[in-house]
């Protein structure tokens, strides 16, 4: 009974562990992230492959592989307030704030971002 006891809240602990984890291994609706940045005109600056006047999602993907949890508090900063940021030429702009309530449709696209 104990073994069997201890089995079930191993299993139920592993369960809510990962049900309250968060970052870039959430599942991620791709098509929404790409309709999010295609509506907020964020391919203007920003490609998936290629630098433009921001660097390319697969530039900053790479700067923070193994640093998720700064790339997401990064980005999300970013999205939502709008601070001064270098560009590829080495000048300044305010980052554009994405228009969306949903806290969650930010989360997909910046995982999607990292996931690249």
């Amino acid at each position: 009974m104990k073994t069997k006891l201890a089995h079930l809240t191993l299993v139920l602990s592993s369960t809510a562990l990962l049900a309250f984890s968060t970052g870039a291994t959430a599942a991620v609706d791709a098509e929404a992230a790409k309709a999010l940045a295609k509506k907020n005109d964020c391919l203007k600056c920003h490609a998936i492959d290629k630098t433009k006047k921001g660097p390319s999602y697969q530039k900053i993907a790479a700067k923070y592989k193994g640093k998720e949890a700064e790339g997401e508090q990064k980005m999300y900063k970013n999205m939502t307030t709008g601070p001064k940021v270098k560009l590829e030429d080495g000048t300044e702009e305010d980052h554009k704030i994405i228009e969306t309530k949903d806290q969650a449709e930010i989360k997909n696209l910046i995982y999607w971002i990292l996931s690249l």
